[in-house]
């Protein structure tokens, strides 16, 4: 093991994040996610580790780690799809075609986009965050992204088709009923904007903005208990 690789093993962060395994001319050769980054990478070089071919070999060609600290794991999983979609290390799981792994869409092309899994990147303008190898993962950061902000779920082509009256999800509190015209374009594209935000994994400015939404909740909940 080399000197630097060697003073850096030692001095591994403890919390969550991203770790990507390098060789001695500086190429990613392996991208992982940990809740302790400290315990896993160190993990690889343990004699009782469990033989695997793919491990084995990246672990003789590693020279070098580096690691990204990020405040929790759901960060950490957003960062390392983006991270693998980059640098396609050769020792990471190859996506050789995308089609068969979920991604997230963001149909930035429209002017209500819509935020919704897919297995095609065929929507015109749309970005896409992914692929995920894992469909849960994929399903949880959804699952956030519906409840933090208030994204349509319908079909609709708005402003085109209008609706007479809005859906059960503006009535729960999870859409802002663009369909009928409660929401303008303006406010819906700038939210759209901190979801693409939350799913490139630059969360921490939002984190005002769900701080003021708990409170906006809470007060909303003592005013309906004093009346």
């Amino acid at each position: 093991m080399n000197p630097t690789l060697a003073r850096k093993l030692e001095t591994l962060p403890d919390g969550p994040g991203v770790y990507l395994w390098k060789d001695a001319a500086g190429a990613v050769l392996y991208v992982g996610k940990a809740k302790n980054l400290r315990s896993r990478v160190r993990s690889y070089l343990m004699p009782d580790r469990t033989p695997a071919y793919n491990i084995d070999e990246m672990v003789r060609r590693a020279a070098d780690v580096d690691t990204i600290v990020v405040p929790d794991e759901k960060q950490s999983l957003l960062l390392e799809n983006n991270l693998i979609k980059e640098y396609q290390p050769r020792f990471n799981v190859r996506l050789k075609d995308d089609k068969s792994y979920p991604s997230i869409a963001v149909t930035l092309g429209e002017p209500f986009p819509r935020v919704f899994a897919t297995r095609r990147r065929d929507h015109a303008g749309a970005r896409y965050f992914g692929p995920y190898t894992d469909v849960a993962d994929m399903r949880r950061t959804l699952g956030l992204v519906r409840r933090m902000f208030t994204v349509r779920s319908c079909l609709d082509d708005i402003p085109r088709e209008r609706r007479e009256r809005p859906c059960l999800d503006f009535h729960i509190g999870r859409c802002l009923a663009p369909c009928v015209g409660r929401q303008d374009e303006g406010s819906y594209r700038a939210m759209i904007a901190e979801v693409v935000e939350f799913l490139e994994g630059r969360t921490v400015d939002l984190k005002t903005r769900i701080r003021d939404m708990m409170q906006e909740a809470s007060a909303r909940e003592d005013f309906e208990r004093a009346r």
